[in-house]
């Protein structure tokens, strides 16, 4: 999902004394080299050359989308993904030659092409779901992964979810904490109806379509901000307290295809004979588990869907993605009221990405530059932490033991996360890193789930991305922020010692941004 620096939160108005270049490790885009302007543009030309294919592609979509695209993700994720029986129950990726790419018979009905819509990226993805399934007089809450993707609350309380967010945080090892799930959801259904009649009040779903209970949102894999990845035994158990609870969990799976070997060495023959195979599917494990007593009478509506997007695999500007999930589901997403009226987003663009598909030329760039490329981003800024920050900041680096710093057999994503002591705050480090060296970092706070703020905890925490910048500003950056954590820890002005004096600093820290500005009036 996109990222869009919040401009407020990180305006300096007084530059450094010494200008010095920008470096923003907030920023979670791809760097420009790892866009493929040279595919995109002869796949643009081969659609526009033919006119059986120009036509079809440049009229409105059909309600599911192009569906040659939709054919084309269902035989190569049929290749990608695992059939649930190759993991045991603590499984984690592993590893596969491209030689081993054959599409399992197990699993060939989970990935057909009528398991897939086509969509405008993971963001509008959400948004036509919540139209289509959810009903705020109805639906519960939204039960969010902490930390979370920051974006998506705004999406959540766009639906009429204000005040109805609720966090769960991660637990040390591989994301959301189940039993903390289990007890906010056994909770919720023994409070009573409450502001909740028990019926539909807002949406008419029809036949086409059902309203959820609950909706829990996260990124399974390679999470945005914290890089955990959860296991299989916890997706099997969420997916059971999602059809115990009527729950959909929407999964934003947009890592899956971005995870590497961290003990390689870095080229991109490795890289191919080293692929890593995604876990499976939220929604794969779900649609293995058939009906569930929550569905209408012959509906398979099921309870989890994968959210997928191609923006870090060829660029977001193609925004186009797809949701994949049961037929029935599918089916009432692409009858969404968007989607009847204009047809289903990106056609243009999804016949381009189908043909990118179709010749195996995108997954040669995803897996011959874009991987070996993070892969390098990813051990440089992992060296530079070592050697540039104190022992005394913690880096998440995988699923190893106790969630710290452990060596790890798989990374990916484009997220690091920092966790500092206590006595740091990281939004005045943040500030003081763009007042003082011109970098920008995300505090720990940004990923707050918003308006259940009580249960973040992540004022001493830091998100750092390693995709956009170049390598020489990745390993600067981390430089630059050694030395505003060095002048904090060695003037203590900014050390938190306790709630009350956070509160008392920013109090200050607000009282002098007005005093300027109103100097400089």
């Amino acid at each position: 999902m996109t990222e869009i620096r919040p401009s407020s939160q990180f305006k300096n108005e007084h530059q450094p004394t010494k200008t010095k270049h920008l470096i923003n490790l907030l920023r979670g885009w791809p760097a420009p080299s790892l866009l493929p302007t040279h595919l995109i543009q002869a796949k643009a030309n081969e659609v526009l050359s033919d006119p059986a294919i120009a036509i079809s592609a440049l009229q409105y979509a059909p309600d599911p989308g192009y569906q040659p695209l939709r054919e084309a993700l269902a035989e190569y994720l049929c290749k990608v993904y695992p059939s649930l029986d190759e993991f045991e129950s603590a499984g984690q990726p592993r590893t596969f030659s491209s030689s081993e790419e054959e599409c399992s018979a197990s699993i060939k009905d989970v990935w057909e092409a009528e398991n897939f819509a086509i969509t405008g990226g993971a963001s509008q993805s959400i948004a036509c779901v919540l139209q289509s399934f959810t009903d705020p007089g109805y639906t519960r809450g939204i039960i969010i992964s902490a930390p979370c993707y920051f974006l998506g609350c705004p999406i959540f309380e766009d639906a009429g979810f204000v005040g109805r967010l609720y966090a769960v945080r991660e637990d040390k090892e591989d994301g959301m904490d189940l039993e903390r799930l289990r007890w906010l959801l056994e909770g919720e259904d023994g409070r009573g109806s409450g502001d909740f009649v028990g019926e539909v009040r807002y949406k008419n779903p029809g036949k086409d379509r059902k309203i959820y209970r609950y909706v829990i949102y996260l990124v399974a894999t390679s999470a945005n901000p914290s890089g955990k990845t959860m296991s299989v035994e916890k997706r099997r158990r969420m997916v059971e307290l999602a059809r115990k609870h009527d729950a959909l969990i929407i999964s934003d799976d947009v890592y899956d295809f971005l995870q590497w070997t961290t003990a390689d060495k870095i080229s991109a023959t490795n890289m191919k004979q080293r692929n890593i195979r995604p876990l499976p599917t939220l929604s794969q494990i779900d649609i293995a588990l058939g009906r569930s007593p929550h569905d209408p009478p012959g509906k398979h509506f099921g309870h989890a869907i994968s959210n997928a997007s191609f923006s870090k695999l060829a660029g977001p500007g193609m925004r186009t993605g797809w949701i994949h999930g049961t037929k029935d589901f599918v089916h009432g997403f692409s009858v969404t009221g968007t989607n009847r009226s204009g047809g289903a987003a990106s056609q243009f663009a999804a016949a381009i990405l189908a043909k990118m598909l179709q010749s195996g030329e995108l997954p040669a760039w995803i897996d011959g530059v874009v991987k070996p490329a993070l892969q390098e981003r990813y051990q440089l800024i992992m060296k530079a932490i070592k050697e540039e920050l104190p022992d005394i900041v913690e880096v998440w680096n995988g699923n190893g033991p106790n969630g710290v710093s452990g060596d790890v057999s798989v990374f990916g994503g484009y997220f690091v996360w920092l966790t500092f002591p206590e006595t740091i705050d990281t939004e005045r480090l943040a500030q003081r890193a763009r007042e003082e060296e011109n970098l920008i970092i995300a505090p720990g706070t940004l990923f707050e789930v918003k308006g259940d703020e009580k249960n973040g905890g992540f004022r001493n925490n830091v998100r750092l991305c390693f995709s956009w910048e170049d390598k020489k500003n990745i390993v600067e950056g981390i430089k630059r922020l050694a030395r505003v954590l060095g002048r904090i820890l060695k003037d203590d002005d900014d050390l938190i010692h306790s709630d009350t004096a956070k509160i008392g600093m920013a109090r200050e820290y607000k009282q002098l941004q007005e005093q300027e500005l109103r100097d400089s009036c």
